[in-house]
């Protein structure tokens, strides 16, 4: 049986760890048995969400399905694990922790650490294979990692684009990376991504079909990195964007017509 080729990417937060699996993906998915594992994400996998919509042919496999997955390993031709940076990388830089190192026990893998090009002589460069130039991004010990899950829940556009505004712009803290997936009131799915110092992003529409049957039975969540962050603000202004029933019934009744009168035009 062929040796599946097993990656192992990790870096700093928003150097383009997710990117460039992204980008190895596109040139191989499309004749390769591909798997993706990103561990503790808990219950806000974003980027597994991303990766499943973009990529719908590989599979995916987040916390609690590591026995899948590592069964999934020898019938695969690429297996991609993402390693967060807010996990720790092992002891003397170079043993993986203990979840990891089980899956990966007696398997060949090759390391690779996205890294933002002014970063040297980190924890990374010592446990790493390869160094992948990233973006330039700031990196800080000081910084929290908030995450929150908002499955079920619909935002108004407006008062996304208003949202993440101040994400951005230091409404909660210095922020030097923020990502979600929200369900929005026209009944579509948003990719939303911020990081400090590279250009800004449009909002990306998910290949989703829209959701215009009630609260959508899909994945919604946001994560953001940084410092001093006021995390009970996040909270309650995130709760405070959502819709009512009522009000996500109206828009799906509006959008659905609007819908409606393209196809008969």
């Amino acid at each position: 049986m062929p040796v599946p080729n097993i990656i192992v990417v990790t870096g700093s937060s928003g150097a383009g760890k997710t990117t460039w699996i992204c980008q190895q993906m596109r040139d191989t998915a499309a004749v390769d048995k591909v798997i993706y594992f990103s561990p503790s994400t808990g219950t806000v996998p974003i980027d597994q969400t991303r990766i499943a919509t973009e990529f719908p042919g590989i599979q995916v496999f987040g916390d609690g399905q590591e026995v899948e997955f590592f069964h999934q390993i020898p019938k695969a031709d690429a297996v991609y694990i993402e390693w967060g940076f807010y996990l720790e990388l092992g002891a003397m830089g170079y043993a993986p922790p203990l979840a990891i190192a089980q899956i990966l026990d007696n398997l060949t893998y090759r390391a690779i650490a996205v890294l933002p090009p002014d970063l040297k002589n980190s924890e990374y460069h010592a446990w790493t294979n390869e160094i992948v130039r990233g973006a330039p991004t700031q990196t800080s010990t000081a910084e929290t990692l908030w995450r929150a899950a908002s499955n079920g829940q619909v935002i108004d556009e407006n008062s996304l684009e208003e949202f993440w505004y101040e994400i951005t712009h230091g409404a909660y803290g210095l922020v030097s990376r923020a990502k979600g997936i929200f369900d929005v009131n026209d009944g579509r799915s948003l990719y939303c991504d911020f990081v400090a110092g590279v250009p800004p992003t449009d909002f990306l529409e998910l290949d989703l079909p829209r959701y215009l049957e009630g609260r959508p039975q899909r994945f919604g969540g946001i994560e953001v990195v940084g410092k001093n962050l006021d995390e009970a603000a996040l909270r309650q202004t995130l709760s405070d964007c959502c819709l009512s029933d009522a009000a996500i019934l109206q828009y799906q009744q509006q959008v659905k017509e609007i819908l409606l009168e393209g196809e008969l035009v």
